[in-house]
């Protein structure tokens, strides 16, 4: 999760990998945040749209330079043959930017998740938790309590 605005909760990702494909396929997903040691869990669920391309690149501006190359260098969740192509990969892209202004990549940005629930939990002995659903409605927020 890199952005929390209100429109909803925002990551980056290469478009190609799996989860790029598997979102543009269907535009839906869940998040979910856990903190085990003081039991507490956040899940997010909504639909999923690009985020825009300006925002991607001012995003991606803030990126370590090492990380912005390898955005270029790695077709994520891609099979390779060997560490040695991805060293070869990174060190072409290198050359292609010796300055090391590196571009925002075509095939890399950010999703936003809309949430249209957000399911607040808290652990509590002999497993009767806490379980607080906020669901989006017609007039805004409904709040229901969940059985553990």
């Amino acid at each position: 999760l890199k952005g929390v605005d209100a429109n909803g909760f925002a990551f980056y990702t290469d478009y190609r990998s799996r989860k790029g494909a598997e979102l543009a396929e269907n535009p839906l997903a869940a998040l979910t945040f856990l903190w085990k040691e003081i039991e507490r869990q956040v899940r997010i669920t909504g639909s999923v749209s690009r985020v825009s391309t300006h925002e991607s690149d001012a995003y991606f501006r803030t990126r370590p330079l090492g990380s912005r190359l390898g955005a270029w260098a790695s077709h994520q969740s891609a099979v390779l043959a060997s560490r040695e192509e991805l060293e070869a990969r990174v060190q072409d892209v290198i050359g292609r930017f010796p300055d090391g202004d590196v571009p925002l990549p075509p095939h890399w940005g950010g999703f936003r998740v809309a949430p249209d629930e957000i399911e607040l939990w808290q652990g509590r002995p002999d497993r009767l938790h806490d379980r607080l659903l906020y669901r989006r409605g017609e007039r805004g927020w409904e709040i229901s309590r969940l059985s553990p």
